[in-house]
C-alpha cells in the first residue's frame, strides 16, 4: 500500500535536480490558508532551530516512466506546499532586489531558488501546480510572473483580493519587517532562507487513490498518541507516589478534577498549562534562581509547546504536591473562560467571557487567569473584572480585523501587562490594562478602513461577531434571541449575503443590480458583495441562497413564521421594508453599520449597553 515514507528537508522536496512536480487535483478545494496559518508557519521557522518539523504530505505516485517528469498527485498537504512555494517566491523577490550586492555563492542560491519553483527543463513548468477552479492556478502563475520566475502572465481580475496574492504579499511584508533595521539585510534573508530550506516534512507516497483512502482511515482510527499533558500527569503522579504512596489515589482524583474543569480538548489543556506558567512566571521562577546564574527566568522566559514538558518537569521535581494544588485551583478558575463553571458568583462575567471566546480572544486568558487568581491582592471586584473582559472583547474585535498587534506578540503583551499591574489595585488595574491595550491597538482610522472594506473576505469570524453584536445591542430582555445557538454542529443564525456571492449571479439580481448587464453585475459583485452593508444575520441561510430579493425578504417557514428579512431583528429593519436592493443601498448601509461598530468597539470610555 505505502510505497515510501521519508522525512525530507524542504530543499529536497523542492530538489532543483529532480523532475518532480506536485499537482493538486481539480476536485480538491482551492487555496484556503489565511493569515493565522501564514503567520504560524513563518514564526515556527524563524523561531526554531534548523530542521523544524512542519508536518506531512501524502502523494499518489503512479509514474511508470523513470525518465519522464514525475507527477505526484497531492491528496493531503496542498495548503502547506502552496504556502511554502509562495514563501520561496517572496524570498526570491527579496534577493533579486539585492542582486547587485550578491557574491558568487549567493547568486547560485538565487538561481537555485528559482529552480525550486520551476523545473530546469522549461522555465514555465511550475513545480507546485494548484488546482484550477476559481482562478486558483492562474493567480499562482501571476504571482510567480510578478517576481520573474516564469514568463509574463497577466493576473486575473481581482486576483489581489484572493488568498494566493494575499499570502504572497504577507510574506513580502514579513521579510521586510524581519530585515528592517538590520545592519546586513542580505545576511538576514540568507539565514532565513537556510532555515526554510532545512525545515522538514514527512512525505508519504502511495500507489493509488484506494491506498490513499485506506491510509486516511488507518491514521484516523489509530487512537490518540501520548500527549505532553499525559507526560506531565505521569511525571507528577510518579513523583507523588514516591513521596506519599498511600495518597496517590487521592492525587489522581485531584488531577481528574483538573481535567474535568478543562474538558477533553487537548489543545485547550495544553493552552491552559502554557497560560499558567506565563501568568505566574515570576513566582514560579523564584525557587530556581541562583547567585551564580544571572538568568532572571531559569525555567524559561515563556512557555511554548516545545519547552512545556521541560518546564513542568522541573516544577514537579521541586514541589509536586504544591504544584498540583495550585494548578487545580487555577484550572477551576480557567473553567470560567471555557463556560464550564456553574458558580453563581461569576454570573456577571458569563457574557463578556463568552464573547471573548467567540471573538477568538483566548490569548488573553492568561491575563484573566492571573486577575482571577490574584483578585483579592489586586482588590478587584466582579464589576471591575467584567469591565476588563469587555475591554478585551473590544481589543480583539479590532486586533483580529486589523492584525495589529501581530499574533506572535500577544503572549508577551499580556505577560507585560501582568508585570505592570502586579503592584496596583482596583481602578488602577483597569486603567493600566486599558492604557496598554490602547497603545498597541490599531488606530480608529485603520479600524474604520477595515470595516468599510471587504470585511467578510478579510475575516468571516470577526464579521459574524460584529453583526451579532450590532443585532444584540438593539435587543431587550423581551426580544432577546440567542444568535449563537447551535443545531448539531452549525449555527441556527448565520451570515447572509443579500446580493449573492456565488459565481453564477441569478438573472433577477443581474437585472436589479446592473440593469441586465451581466459583466457589470460581476464587477460590482467583486467590489461590494463582502461589504458590511451587504451582510446580515438570518436563519435558514441555506434556504435563501440565490433567491430574489423579494423572496429573501418575505420567506416564511412551514408554520408561517417570518424567517426572511422580516425576522424581527432590528439589524434587518431596513431590509424588511425595502422593495429592491442596489449598490447605493449597500454603500449607505455600510456607512451606517460602520458608524455603529465604531461606537460599539471603541477602546476608550464605557462599552455601550442596550
Amino acid at each position: 500500500m505505502i510505497k515510501s515514507v521519508n522525512n525530507y528537508p524542504v530543499s529536497q522536496l523542492f530538489d532543483i535536480e529532480a523532475s518532480v512536480v506536485y499537482a493538486i487535483p481539480r476536485y480538491q478545494r482551492e487555496y484556503t490558508w489565511s493569515k493565522s496559518q501564514w503567520e504560524t508557519l513563518f514564526d515556527d521557522v524563524q523561531e526554531n532551530d534548523p530542521g523544524y518539523f512542519l508536518g506531512s504530505i501524502i502523494c499518489i505516485n503512479q509514474t511508470t516512466d523513470s525518465l519522464a517528469v514525475q507527477r505526484l498527485e497531492v491528496v493531503d498537504g496542498q495548503q502547506r506546499l502552496t504556502t511554502l512555494s509562495l514563501l520561496f517566491a517572496a524570498l526570491y523577490q527579496s534577493l533579486k532586489r539585492h542582486e547587485k550586492d550578491l557574491d558568487n555563492d549567493q547568486r547560485v542560491e538565487l538561481i537555485n531558488l528559482k529552480r525550486k519553483l520551476v523545473l530546469k527543463k522549461g522555465d514555465d513548468q511550475i513545480r507546485v501546480i494548484p488546482q484550477i477552479q476559481n482562478n486558483n492556478q492562474n493567480d499562482y502563475r501571476a504571482a510567480l510572473s510578478d517576481v520573474g520566475v516564469i514568463s509574463q502572465f497577466d493576473a486575473p481580475a481581482y486576483a489581489g483580493n484572493r488568498k494566493i496574492f494575499r499570502a504572497f504579499r504577507y510574506f513580502q511584508s514579513r521579510i521586510e519587517e524581519m530585515v528592517d533595521g538590520q545592519n546586513n539585510r542580505l545576511a538576514s534573508i540568507m539565514a532565513f532562507l537556510d532555515k526554510v530550506s532545512h525545515a522538514s516534512l514527512v512525505k508519504i507516497e502511495v500507489a493509488s487513490h484506494a491506498d490513499a483512502y485506506t491510509l486516511f482511515e488507518s491514521l484516523n482510527n489509530r487512537g490518540m498518541p501520548l500527549t505532553a499533558i499525559d507526560l506531565i500527569k505521569n511525571k507528577l503522579l510518579a513523583r507523588l507516589e514516591t513521596n506519599e504512596p498511600v495518597k496517590v489515589d487521592h492525587y489522581f482524583d485531584v488531577w481528574n478534577k483538573l481535567i474535568g474543569y478543562l474538558g477533553d480538548d487537548y489543545s485547550i489543556q495544553e493552552r491552559f498549562f502554557r497560560h499558567y506558567y506565563n501568568a505566574f512566571k515570576e513566582p514560579l521562577n523564584v525557587p530556581f534562581r541562583r547567585e551564580h546564574d544571572k538568568r532572571k527566568d531559569p525555567l524559561g522566559p515563556v512557555a511554548t509547546r516545545s519547552n512545556l514538558i521541560q518546564i513542568f518537569e522541573k516544577l514537579i521535581n521541586q514541589d509536586a504536591k504544591s504544584y498540583l494544588h495550585d494548578i487545580r485551583a487555577a484550572g477551576q478558575l480557567y473553567a470560567l473562560m471555557l463556560g464550564r463553571s456553574s458558580d453563581e458568583a461569576w454570573v456577571p462575567l458569563e457574557k463578556p467571557l463568552k464573547d471573548l471566546d467567540r471573538i477568538q480572544g483566548a490569548p488573553s486568558h492568561l491575563l484573566m487567569l492571573y486577575l482571577l487568581m490574584r483578585r483579592e491582592k489586586l482588590a478587584l471586584d466582579v464589576a471591575e473584572l467584567r469591565a476588563i473582559a469587555e475591554l478585551l472583547v473590544r481589543f480583539f474585535v479590532r486586533r483580529n480585523l486589523t492584525d495589529t498587534p501581530p499574533t506572535r506578540d500577544l503572549t508577551r503583551l499580556f505577560m507585560t501587562i501582568i508585570d505592570k499591574v502586579a503592584s496596583l489595585a482596583g481602578d488602577a488595574v483597569v486603567a493600566m490594562i486599558r492604557k496598554e491595550l490602547v497603545q498597541v491597538s490599531a488606530s480608529d482610522e485603520i479600524f474604520r478602513s477595515k470595516l468599510e472594506g471587504a470585511i467578510y473576505d478579510e475575516n468571516a469570524g470577526v464579521t459574524r461577531f460584529i453583526l451579532c453584536a450590532l443585532a444584540e445591542h438593539s435587543m431587550t430582555k423581551e426580544t432577546w434571541v440567542d444568535l449563537w445557538k447551535y443545531e448539531g454542529k452549525i449555527f441556527v443564525w448565520t451570515i447572509e449575503h443579500i446580493f449573492p456571492q456565488g459565481d453564477n449571479i441569478p438573472a433577477s439580481w443581474v437585472a436589479m443590480i446592473a440593469d441586465g448587464d451581466a459583466k457589470e453585475a460581476k464587477a460590482l459583485q467583486e467590489t461590494h458583495v463582502h461589504k458590511l452593508g451587504n451582510l446580515t444575520i438570518s436563519g435558514f441561510n441555506s434556504a435563501l441562497g440565490n433567491k430574489s430579493f423579494i423572496d429573501k425578504r418575505d420567506r416564511t417557514d412551514s408554520k408561517g413564521r417570518e424567517v426572511g428579512y422580516k425576522n424581527g431583528l432590528k439589524l434587518n429593519a431596513e431590509l424588511a421594508i425595502a422593495e429592491a436592493w442596489s449598490i447605493k443601498q449597500i454603500d449607505t448601509r455600510t456607512t451606517t453599520l460602520v458608524d455603529q461598530a465604531m461606537k460599539l468597539f471603541k477602546m476608550t470610555g464605557e462599552l455601550p449597553h442596550a
